[in-house]
């Protein structure tokens, strides 16, 4: 099968296509005949940073579209041939990928293997942070970081449909800031945000913020949350220290922080997972929630669409188009 691995870390340059054996399926699993494969930042940092790269050469890539090609010991429910999403442990740059069946999804009637490809990680994420860890609450404000990438453009709209009172979001561009504002938010703040944020919200803050960036961002945004105010970590874009919290910023003003890790829930609660993608993916279905694809490459161009996220100028979802 065709496959884009890197073998040593560096940039887009060290993503190489190559001809492997395609993998079988283990209990519990299936292999999957990919049509498309998501592009996320985790992807990125795999490749520059070695980011849950368990050895190397590595295929990156951690969601997928497509057909059941095999099934593995024990599975039911299943088919071969059957249309699915799926997230995966990495190796999704490839014609064939394997998926455990927990966080493999057959897809809703009326949707495309395209679109679907567009959902694994992306949308149950976005879910997560407004409803489930988040909480948002009707009349409440968030503050969404990164709001024109692929969970920034799905959480401003959920936070929109739950009833927020206003939805604020930070880009890194005037042209992202008007991308976002047809997705959902009400103000876009183009890079500092934390007087901004004080300035539009009368000095009070917003409920809720949503940081995948870390470091100084995050400190920016605990500083921008009102009385009770939440903030929910869900990466580490910056690469910085990883971060610690504790009373002098917790006591004055009541407020709380938690994580998120989509990854690391299909590992430590994949039923947990399953009930909330289930959720999410229903956002979909009844049109709640849309997911533009913006750039789609085929597979042996996946250093190019590693360049165009990493230029931080990439809005929505980019795809690689495998057996499409």
């Amino acid at each position: 099968m065709r496959a884009v691995e890197f073998q040593e870390y560096g940039g887009p340059e060290v993503l190489k296509a190559v001809t492997a054996e395609a993998p079988e399926p283990g209990p519990g699993q299936v292999s999957i005949e990919v049509a498309y494969t998501g592009v996320n930042f985790a992807d990125l940092k795999a490749r520059a940073e070695g980011y849950r790269v368990p050895r190397l050469p590595y295929v990156p890539g951690l969601e997928v579209s497509g057909r059941i090609r095999a099934l593995g010991a024990g599975v039911t429910g299943l088919a071969v041939g059957q249309e699915v999403a799926a997230l995966t442990e990495g190796g999704a740059y490839a014609e064939v990928a394997v998926a455990d069946t927990t966080t493999v999804f057959p897809l809703p009637a009326g949707m495309d293997l395209r679109t679907a490809a567009t959902l694994p990680t992306v949308l149950p994420t976005a879910y997560a942070l407004i409803h489930t860890v988040g909480r948002l609450q009707p009349g409440e404000t968030v503050l969404v970081q990164g709001a024109a990438g692929g969970v920034g453009t799905v959480a401003g709209r959920l936070a929109r449909a739950a009833g927020a009172g206003t939805v604020f979001g930070v880009v890194s561009s005037a042209a992202k800031a008007a991308y976002a504002k047809e997705h959902g938010y009400d103000e876009v703040f183009v890079g500092a945000f934390q007087d901004p944020v004080r300035q539009a919200t009368g000095g009070r803050g917003v409920d809720l913020v949503l940081d995948p960036v870390g470091g100084d961002t995050l400190r920016a945004g605990l500083a921008s949350l009102a009385p009770f105010g939440r903030l929910v970590s869900f990466g580490n874009a910056s690469s910085a220290e990883p971060w610690t919290v504790g009373q002098p910023e917790l006591y004055p003003l009541g407020i709380s922080v938690s994580g998120f890790s989509i990854l690391t829930l299909a590992r430590t609660a994949p039923a947990e997972l399953r009930r909330l993608s289930e959720q999410a993916f229903a956002k979909a279905v009844d049109g709640t929630v849309a997911l533009p694809v913006t750039a789609e490459f085929p597979l042996a161009e996946a250093a190019e669409a590693h360049r165009l996220m990493g230029a931080r100028t990439s809005t929505g979802k980019l795809l690689l188009r495998v057996n499409a």
